[in-house]
């Protein structure tokens, strides 16, 4: 299932990436306070750290509610997963950091 943003920005500053398949112990030492985990990705789920002030963003919300239709509350990864294309996601997560 996709999901499409119109007007997003496409920038990847601020965003900080590690891959998925690390070790969940190695991965949250990885993540600083103020952020989150989310895995991102229809197929290959990809991991990414943001702010945890982006949850309360409109844009970020909706994406909050697709992941919330596609998975419930059991997501595959053991973290918030979001089904959207990565691509997407980094335009969203671009257009939010240049609102700040």
């Amino acid at each position: 299932m996709g999901f499409h943003l119109p007007g997003v920005v496409p920038t990847k500053k601020f965003l900080l990436r590690s891959l998925s398949n690390s070790k969940a112990s190695s991965s949250a030492v990885n993540v600083p306070k103020g952020h989150l985990a989310v895995y991102v990705g229809e197929s290959e789920k990809k991991r990414f750290v943001i702010p945890v002030s982006f949850i309360s963003h409109s844009l970020f919300q909706e994406l909050l509610v697709q992941a919330e239709n596609e998975y419930g509350y059991d997501h595959p990864m053991g973290g918030l997963t979001i089904p959207c294309r990565e691509d997407m996601f980094v335009d969203l997560i671009s257009n939010l950091n240049a609102s700040i």
